[in-house]
């Protein structure tokens, strides 16, 4: 079983002999989580007599010869008796009260035990970015710097790349990048006093403050002047408060009148907090829709459920899931409580968050990587308050810190991106939304129109399972409209009829009717980009990334843009080359088809259709998603081509056409999860097509129509292709029958990678070993093995996976052990129920 924080076995420099509370005790002493590398356990601060901590409170303090985050974990009664008084270092400040709700640790501590990490890298994922900073060493040039013609040669580096700076001051970590040797050189300048070394303290996110202006005196003397008198009277219009950017556009108006009326006492001039919060679109007020028997019977069944269930609700594309959604959650707003819906792409968010803005106004807040550090900092602070709210967000926003929680849904909860790679902790949001479902003793809807199996065979499997379930069916679409009618077209045979296009002539037949009929389509591509990679024509040299072993893909945006080749795992890019390096041909070609060259077809061959790209490259700035989308469904196009960004819960009644250009990249896969994946991805972006009035049609172009996914997705078959596959992943142990463990080893150095990577294997099989001799279920290991593309931004890799039966506990393994490993210069990430083992 997990245990809570309070008995967590947890190394501390404190824990003989000590007390504690969750009171301030008179003697001030508390311990404290602190945030820097290579810290264990919790270490003991004083705290200084003006200075009002509370538990939760993030804080800075001295640690070392540094300024560094901290949180206030817990009180001491007593000092422990081998901490002497007097070396016990005060508490610097209170960077921001009461950023964790008491119940918060449990969740934070069940996720570092599971996932095998430390409590402070769990804490650092949950909190808004910016709150835990440390001071920052930098090296700057003395003001008297003589050239000295004796410095060895990485001094001399350091004064020269100080010297390139405007302000002569860089940071110790840029300088270190800069210059080898450079600990040796700066010690040298050091000496010389040709440098100083200094903290540059942390810098923090704040609250944000404007200047309001309040009126105080209604009844208007005849000291004022009629101007005066005018500014009041407009300042009453707006009842008797506004900000005074405000005031002075509206009465054209100066500071130095208002600061005339202040010092009359007719108003106040103060600073008011202002909350940064993302900024939706303009939402018309709606209302409850009426529910087909389907939907009304799963929410029936959905508030019934006043404790922890686990809810998978299966609803094919177009269901109204999203409305069963928004109609359990509006009674549990009434009893003043909250509700948490996370999607898995930020691209769905603006939608999404349109319809619950429409339906629950200002109570709807968002929650993910894309706002900037003071929103997401804003935004936390407001769920705190503990007012009925729902929060939308992604991955991250399962740990929003609301407080009264009565609900939490996963909108496509089959998702990969609910997973984590990294960094450490590798958490998928699901299983943490199960615990904090658990922990809040509140349901949680799981919903899919393809759900993932581990969910299918939890809802199905009533002995597996030892949480409640139910399983909730939504098997017709809203007014009963047809699901659309799937067309399988073989690419091989276009071949044959001397059809070279990337676009069959069933879809080239279908984009032309398209302009005709007044309709509007989506043209699916597995990649963007323009190619998947270059090559020369005379060689067969293929353009690869210097940092990584994988191929660039060409990147050419517009006719006047420079074409770029760009790496899709380190974004390194450069220009292409006008001759091959290898043997200074000029004939270059680009293989494959992205989101870029499938648009610049689509102007070639179909120059009366208006097209909108729409994949991570065109989506990059912020509010990018929502203007997008608004664009195309206000008709600014006649397409919309993108990749699996369009699958997921995207709703655009309008569209009746669906193209999938090939589907052939989804299938062949390196994962046993390539399946399951493929069928989800073409399912799903064949559902966004006949959700409005028209009839949809979809043209899934394919090498290989034969393929058992293929025939699946053509009729639609969820089940029987969840049987087939079930039963594979059965014989071969794999999940949800069994448990994985993928163990990644990365280095800069290969041969160091490999020895640890052998030195671990080597391990993991005495462990195995002693574990059959006391009876314990077997395990296999398969590895260690490099990874499949070997280097990632020059870091090499090695890859080792763990195959647990599901009843087995990963603490079984002794992983401080095993990562001793490792040595110094190779990183281990454990991934515990990974997603992806490429």
């Amino acid at each position: 079983m997990f245990e809570s924080l309070s008995s967590a076995v947890i190394a501390s420099v404190a824990e003989p002999s000590a007390t504690y509370s969750i009171e301030p005790p008179q003697n001030r002493w508390v311990e404290v989580l602190v945030d820097c590398p290579g810290a264990q356990g919790f270490y003991t601060y004083k705290l200084p007599i003006d200075l009002q901590v509370q538990t939760g409170d993030i804080l800075s303090v001295p640690f070392g010869t540094q300024q560094v985050g901290a949180i206030a974990i817990r009180f001491l009664d007593a000092l422990p008796l081998d901490l002497d008084p007097k070396q016990i270092r005060e508490v610097e400040a209170i960077v921001s009260a009461g950023f964790f709700p008491s119940s918060y640790w449990s969740l934070l501590s069940r996720v570092a035990h599971y996932y095998h990490t430390s409590l402070m890298q769990v804490v650092k994922v949950a909190l808004p970015p910016g709150l835990l900073t440390r001071s920052q060493r930098r090296i700057r040039l003395q003001k008297q710097t003589i050239p000295d013609a004796f410095l060895t040669a990485s001094a001399q580096q350091i004064l020269d790349v100080l010297r390139a700076s405007k302000t002569g001051d860089y940071s110790w970590q840029f300088v270190q990048r800069q210059v080898q040797n450079a600990n040796r050189g700066l010690q040298e300048l050091l000496k010389r006093q040709l440098v100083e070394s200094y903290l540059e303290p942390p810098k923090t996110v704040r609250p944000k403050a404007k200047q309001a202006v309040t009126l105080v005196k209604t009844e208007f003397l005849p000291d004022l002047t009629d101007r005066q008198r005018e500014i009041l009277e407009m300042l009453k219009r707006q009842g008797g408060e506004t900000w005074l950017n405000e005031l002075l556009q509206m009465s054209h108006t100066s500071s130095a009148m208002l600061k005339k009326l202040e010092s009359k006492g007719y108003v106040v001039i103060q600073l008011r907090e202002v909350l940064r919060a993302e900024q939706g679109g303009t939402t018309q007020a709606d209302i409850s829709r009426n529910l087909t028997p389907e939907q009304a019977d799963a929410l029936a069944q959905i508030r019934q459920q006043s404790e922890f269930t686990q809810v998978l609700l299966h609803g094919v594309t177009g269901s109204g899931k999203t409305e069963v959604y928004l109609q359990a959650i509006a009674p549990i707003l009434e009893c003043g409580q909250s509700a948490l819906v996370l999607v898995p792409e930020i691209g769905l968010t603006p939608q999404l968050t349109d319809r619950f803005r429409a339906r629950f106004g200002d109570r709807v807040c968002v929650y993910h990587s894309a706002l900037s550090e003071g929103e997401r900092y804003d935004t936390w602070r407001q769920m705190l308050s503990g007012s009925p709210q729902v929060a939308i967000g992604t991955r991250s926003a399962i740990f929003a810190p609301l407080p009264h929680l009565g609900l939490i849904v996963l909108d496509e909860e089959h998702d990969s991106s609910f997973k984590q790679d990294q960094p450490a902790p590798c958490y998928h949001a699901r299983t943490v939304a199960q615990w904090r479902a658990e922990l809040e003793n509140c349901p949680l809807i799981l919903g899919s129109a393809t759900p993932s199996l581990e969910s299918w065979v939890a809802a199905k499997d009533e002995k597996r399972e030892p949480h409640p379930s139910l399983y909730l069916s939504l098997p017709k679409r809203v007014y009963d409209r047809p699901m659309p009618a799937i067309e399988i077209v073989d690419m091989r045979q276009e071949l044959r009829d001397r059809n070279g296009s990337i676009f069959s002539r069933s879809l080239q037949s279908a984009l032309r009717q398209l302009k005709e009929r007044g309709q509007q389509g989506l043209l699916f591509i597995h990649r963007r980009g323009h190619s998947t990679f270059v090559s020369c024509r005379s060689c067969g040299y293929v353009m690869e990334c210097p940092h990584c072993d994988v191929s660039l893909s060409y990147h050419h945006t517009h006719a006047d843009a420079k074409p770029l080749l760009r790496c899709h795992y380190c974004n390194h890019a450069q220009s292409q080359p006008s001759h091959c390096p290898a043997c200074e041909s000029p004939y270059f070609k680009q293989f494959g088809s992205g989101t870029q060259r499938v648009t610049e077809e689509l102007t070639r061959q179909f120059p009366d259709l208006s097209v909108i790209r729409f994949d991570s490259d065109t989506t990059r700035a912020k509010g990018a998603h929502r203007s997008l989308l608004t664009n195309f469904a206000q008709g600014g196009a006649d397409l919309l081509v993108g990749t699996q960004m369009l699958t997921k819960g995207i709703d655009l009644p309008q569209v009746t056409l669906v193209g999938i250009i090939a589907a052939d990249g989804l299938l062949n896969l390196q994962d046993f999860r390539a399946s399951e994946r493929a069928f989800q991805t073409l399912v799903q972006v064949s559902g966004r097509a006949g959700r409005g009035d028209e009839l949809g049609r979809v043209i899934l172009q394919t090498y290989a129509p034969e393929h058992p996914v293929i025939e699946a997705v053509k009729r639609q078959a969820y089940e029987p292709f969840v049987a087939a596959e079930l039963e594979q992943r059965e014989a071969l142990n794999y999940p949800p029958y069994g448990r994985l463990i993928l163990l990644r080893l990365s280095g800069v150095n290969p041969v160091a990678v490999q020895k640890a990577a052998e030195r671990v294997g080597e391990f993991l099989e005495r462990s195995f070993k002693a574990l059959r001799s006391e009876s314990q279920p077997d395990c296999e290991l398969l590895g260690p093995a490099p990874a499949s593309i070997l280097r990632v931004a020059r870091r090499y890799r090695w890859q080792i996976l763990l195959k647990v039966p599901s009843q087995v506990e990963t603490g079984l393994i002794d992983w401080e052990a095993l990562r001793s490993h490792c040595g110094s210069t190779v990183s281990l990430a454990i991934d515990i129920d990974p997603m992806n083992l490429m």
